[in-house]
């Protein structure tokens, strides 16, 4: 029934990306998070803000070496997300929506001329405000996990790894707002 909702995470050198490159992407079927898709991405530009770094725990030197250009990491995940996703548009799920796709929709334009997902973004932050009716303060990550997934109390900050552990929580919300036999 949610096939195609896809759980992104990204992690960055900075708050955007017309200054600061994309540094990782996880993605994974909400509904089979162990179906997944995870790159590094060479830094272009090399800009960095050293807080964001210090976040990811990912190394611009490091990536310079071992990470895919940026094209080829975007045709990768372009060719993933047709073979997840066959004969649907996927939709983007996030937490924060906006910040992760901004990257994602800026390099898939940048180096491919489109982006899969179009315009079609969910944000888990919003969705549980509304779900839960609870104000923005409280939709947190450590608010979230608290009632769906409490074993992980803390994201990772590695992209793969966050974006399987939103795709619990989403579905765990998705089953709370629409039941279904």
């Amino acid at each position: 029934m949610f096939e195609h909702f896809v759980s992104i995470d990204v992690e960055t050198a900075g708050p955007c990306p017309s200054r600061y490159p994309l540094l990782s992407i996880g993605a994974c079927l909400v509904t089979d998070p162990a179906r997944s898709f995870y790159v590094e991405l060479q830094p272009v530009p090399e800009a960095a803000d050293p807080e964001a770094l210090r976040i990811s725990g990912l190394s611009l030197e490091r990536l310079r070496e071992e990470g895919m250009p940026p094209r080829e990491a975007m045709e990768r995940f372009a060719h993933w997300l047709r073979q997840a996703v066959p004969h649907r548009r996927p939709v983007f799920v996030a937490m924060n929506a906006a910040f992760d796709w901004m990257f994602v929709n800026d390099y898939f334009h940048r180096y491919l001329g489109f982006n899969p997902f179009g315009h079609a973004a969910l944000d888990i932050k919003s969705f549980f405000m509304a779900l839960r009716r609870v104000p923005w303060e409280q939709t947190g990550w450590r608010h979230i996990a608290q009632r769906y997934l409490p074993q992980r109390a803390a994201l990772a900050h590695n992209a793969l790894q966050d974006a399987q552990d939103q795709a619990r929580a989403f579905l765990a919300m998705l089953q709370e707002a629409l039941p279904f036999p």
